[in-house]
């Protein structure tokens, strides 16, 4: 893409609140506005982070205080946008960023560009119970979702749901670091339901339960795209993950962008019914037999990969939204199928070979080399933290046994345990979802 096609005079604004100092996505946001000439600003923890060492950040700024209230985080975003003294584009990297710029859109504003949309839509995409009512009122596949109101409840809705099931907290975002806590488990037994449940006030939302749908070759997709002011998809499109991090679920350690009609049209579709504008990544499971996509996560940013999606001309999720919020054009799709995306932290053997149709690596560049010659260092410290962590001697949590045998099955489901998505029973080999 040509420089001259971005408005150069328009800053961006990163804001990432969540402590993860390897988060690729952020560098990647990082590199594609700053090589069009964009100044860009980081509001992030990037103490240890390769992202600090990048040539195309303009200026670090402190982050919101962990569990920052709205009025925390709109404080530090207008401080920063005193300091940058010109309306910015604000690009949210997280879903905490995302949901909490959503309800501070007309206090954010004149200071900041922002898509216009409903403030309350990124929180309900981003909150996997409500996420599911959602599909189910547009008629998008889901896993079938059960929210249970006590740890009795937890357990018949994992005996419904046929064992392993997929356990969620609604919005993983108010998960406490420190906890031990993860967003997604996957949950073996009634037990482990009960007890997972019990630590609900801690984790600051709601328990809920998934019908698992296995993994397998081609089965885990995902879909990034920009709904631009009127409404219409642009940039990105549909890639299959091929590793992940954690093997089976978890984020694209290599991805690889393919066409599928079928993805692209429940992306269009999905984003179209709820009247969404701006960043979107769709995480999408296929099941074995019927070969339905059930649709997971709708993460109201953009994907940790996004740099995939790089077109012909040089557009992608985030030059897309720069683009449009200065109102200017988008160029014609130029798509590149058969381009790969690697994570060399989590695939470095992958990172060293070439692909026919291309390759973004997350960390690596020839123009920024700086961040990842840091990775290294960090990320060898990192692994080595969480192997002491895990030495003997380390409190760990115990594997729970599997009950003898399933409670009353004359009555398995209490009346007030609420299916959230089951518009019809699931089939046998339909047992779905996972991260």
């Amino acid at each position: 893409m040509p420089v001259s096609l971005l408005d150069s005079r328009v800053p961006a604004v990163l804001l990432r609140i969540d402590r993860n100092p390897f988060h690729h996505g952020t560098l990647g946001a990082v590199r594609s506005l700053g090589r069009a000439g964009v100044d860009v600003h980081v509001v992030a923890d990037c103490a240890g982070s390769p992202v600090r060492r990048s040539r195309f950040v303009t200026e670090l700024h402190p982050p919101p205080p962990p569990g920052a209230s709205r009025r925390d985080i709109a404080a530090t975003l207008l401080r920063v946008a005193r300091r940058v003294a010109r309306p910015a584009v604000l690009i949210p990297m997280d879903d905490a960023s995302a949901v909490a710029v959503g309800h501070l859109r007309e206090e954010l504003t004149p200071g900041y560009l922002l898509p216009r949309q409903p403030g309350p839509l990124a929180e309900s995409v981003a909150d996997k119970a409500e996420l599911a009512g959602l599909c189910a009122r547009t008629g998008i596949a889901h896993p079938v979702t059960l929210v249970p109101d006590s740890a009795a409840e937890a357990a018949a809705a994992a005996w419904r749901l046929g064992m392993p099931v997929v356990a969620k907290w609604s919005r993983p975002w108010l998960v406490p670091a420190g906890t031990g806590l993860r967003s997604t488990v996957i949950v073996r037994s009634a037990q482990q339901a009960q007890t997972l449940y019990r630590r609900s006030a801690e984790a600051g939302s709601r328990l809920l339960f998934q019908a698992f749908l296995p993994p397998g070759p081609d089965r885990d997709w995902f879909f990034h795209g920009y709904a631009d002011r009127s409404g219409a998809v642009r940039a990105g499109g549909p890639g299959r993950k091929l590793r992940a991090q954690p093997r089976g679920a978890g984020l694209t350690a290599v991805g690889q962008w393919m066409p599928n009609p079928r993805v692209q049209e429940l992306a269009e579709r999905l984003a179209g019914e709820l009247g969404y504008r701006g960043i979107f990544d769709l995480d999408l499971r296929r099941e074995g037999a019927a070969g339905r996509y059930h649709l997971l996560d709708f993460n109201p940013r953009p994907g940790a990969q996004f740099r995939l999606f790089t077109d012909a001309s040089g557009l992608d999720v985030v030059r897309a939204l720069h683009l449009d919020l200065t109102q200017r054009p988008l160029p014609d799709p130029a798509p590149r199928p058969g381009r790969t995306f690697v994570a060399e932290n989590y695939a470095p053997l992958t990172a060293l070979g070439t692909r026919p149709g291309g390759r973004e690596l997350a960390w690596h560049a020839r123009d920024d080399p700086a961040p990842g010659i840091a990775l290294w260092a960090l990320w060898s410290r990192h692994v080595a933290a969480r192997l002491l962590d895990r030495s003997p001697g380390t409190a760990t949590v115990p594997r729970l046994p599997r009950p003898a045998r399933p409670p009353d099955t004359r009555n398995p489901l209490p009346d007030d345990v609420r299916p959230v998505c089951d518009a019809r029973p699931p089939a046998d080999d339909e047992k779905a979802s996972t991260c």
